[in-house]
């Protein structure tokens, strides 16, 4: 994907909102920041802590990042609480 494609792509979206798929299939959207728990270790975060998501970014292969602290992980080290 080229910059310009990704730029293009983006300025549909927020980073400071995000939409998912509650487990009983309710369209939800989320405003940062939101609540999240660390499902393993990773960074200064420790599995089981409850933090807050600043913001949520893109990689340029399209994995979605959440900023916490003012650091970046990517989505799948966490569980987003409704």
């Amino acid at each position: 994907m080229t910059k310009k494609e990704m730029a293009e792509l983006l300025k549909y979206s927020s980073p400071r909102e995000i939409y998912v798929i509650t487990y009983n299939n309710i369209l939800k959207r989320l405003f940062c920041p939101f609540r999240v728990k660390v499902l393993q270790d990773i960074g200064a975060l420790k599995r089981g802590q409850i933090v807050l998501v600043n913001e949520v970014k893109v990689t340029l292969e399209l994995k979605t990042v959440f900023m916490i602290n003012g650091q970046a992980y990517y989505y799948y080290h966490f569980d987003i609480i409704v």
